[in-house]
């Protein structure tokens, strides 16, 4: 039902068909206070391309002969993301976080434990295995060791076109490998290395060839998972450069969206639209680019600002050194999982996790030191 212009609701108080006295209205909407969940700070956007809810990936470890559960690698637990079409969202966080088992969870490369993903408006989690295989088209990967995920015993062409084929998109092999031609120099590759193999490039030109498989497809969406982490620094704003010309120019890959899985700062402010940073598996401060890195409000995305290097140097934050390490996945800490580290822990911190709370129109923090939370702990 239409409570309002634009605002529906599910409520028999605002069925035209139920009995009111003459000239009675509706009940009025209740103000929004507070945001319930992650991505509320956007509510009046329209259904984004990738929304994630819950998300969950738990790894059970066996021990003994009879391989009973001893306990559970809480890789992924309780991760919201919204990520609308034509954009970029950044994942950011340590090494061991979680960002690379979400990126591939949403993709269905990890099977979710718990929660929903809708693409499209369609759920995912829920599908059969037979049901993923047209969705391949348009939700593609591009890994992080360009090394390690290109077949060595394939040419260049027979990568870029194995999409092709087995997604049956174009059965005359004379235009596929036209198309190929076209996807390499889409990349910045000449056509005469659909020819060669893996092993003749370098990495900056590998990284290309697995950019140039992801969009042979035609996807919408594209997982980048640390796409120029394991490159040179020179060639990494190549990559980037490539990255935001498919995206913004026209052609081949306009329009397309990405969840960007970085632990870059400065790639995250090159590419990034909107920003999620997690820390254990969950997310603790997300919002638009320009709000968290300006304005950083979790104590977590502080410390990871206060270790990128500044040129300027009175633009230098004071550098904050969290104690100790990542703590375990399998043996999280009470309440805040970042409360250990924490230079401004409170007691509550080890009590409850806090909810989620709104700082602007799209900047939002899960931390005691910003209000009331409007979620508890497992809501």
């Amino acid at each position: 039902l239409e409570a309002d212009p634009g605002h529906g609701v599910r409520c028999h108080l605002y069925d035209p068909a139920v009995a009111r006295p003459p000239g009675a209205a509706p009940p009025p909407l209740p103000e929004r206070g507070g945001v319930a969940r992650w991505g509320g700070a956007g509510g009046g956007r329209a259904e984004p391309l990738l929304r994630v809810r819950g998300l969950r990936v738990h790894f059970p470890i066996h021990k003994g002969i009879l391989r009973r559960v001893a306990g559970r690698v809480r890789a992924v637990d309780g991760v919201d993301l919204d990520l609308e079409a034509g954009r970029t969202l950044a994942l950011v966080g340590e090494s061991g976080c979680g960002k690379t088992t979400a990126g591939k969870a949403l993709l269905h490369l990890v099977r979710p434990t718990a929660g929903s993903v809708r693409y499209r408006g369609r759920e995912l989690t829920s599908l059969p295995r037979r049901a993923w295989r047209p969705l391949r088209r348009e939700l593609q990967i591009v890994f992080q060791d360009p090394f390690a995920s290109l077949n060595p015993r394939m040419t260049v062409g027979e990568i870029v076109e194995e999409g092709l084929v087995a997604q049956r998109l174009e059965p005359d092999p004379a235009r596929r490998r036209e198309r190929v031609a076209a996807l390499l120099e889409r990349v910045g590759l000449p056509a005469e290395a659909a020819a060669r193999y893996p092993h003749e490039f370098s990495g900056g030109q590998r990284q290309r060839i697995c950019i140039a498989r992801a969009l042979a497809v035609g996807p919408r969406l594209i997982v980048c998972d640390e796409p120029t982490s394991a490159l040179d620094v020179s060639v990494q704003a190549q990559i980037l450069n490539l990255l935001r010309e498919l995206q913004e120019g026209e052609g081949e890959g306009q329009g397309l969206a990405y969840l960007l899985i970085t632990h870059d700062m400065a790639v995250v402010e090159y590419l990034a639209h909107r920003v999620a940073v997690m820390y254990l598996g969950r997310i603790v401060e997300q919002g638009a680019v320009e709000a968290v890195l300006e304005r950083p409000a979790h104590p977590y995305t502080q410390a990871l600002l206060s270790a990128v290097p500044q040129p300027d140097p009175e633009g230098r934050r004071e550098v904050i050194r969290l104690p100790g390490d990542l703590p375990s996945p399998v043996d999280s800490p009470a309440g805040c999982h970042f409360h250990p580290r924490c230079p401004r822990a409170m007691p509550r911190c080890r009590e409850a996790y806090p909810g989620v709370t709104r700082l602007g129109a799209d900047h939002e923090v899960a931390c005691f030191l910003h209000g009331e939370a409007v979620r508890p702990e497992g809501a």
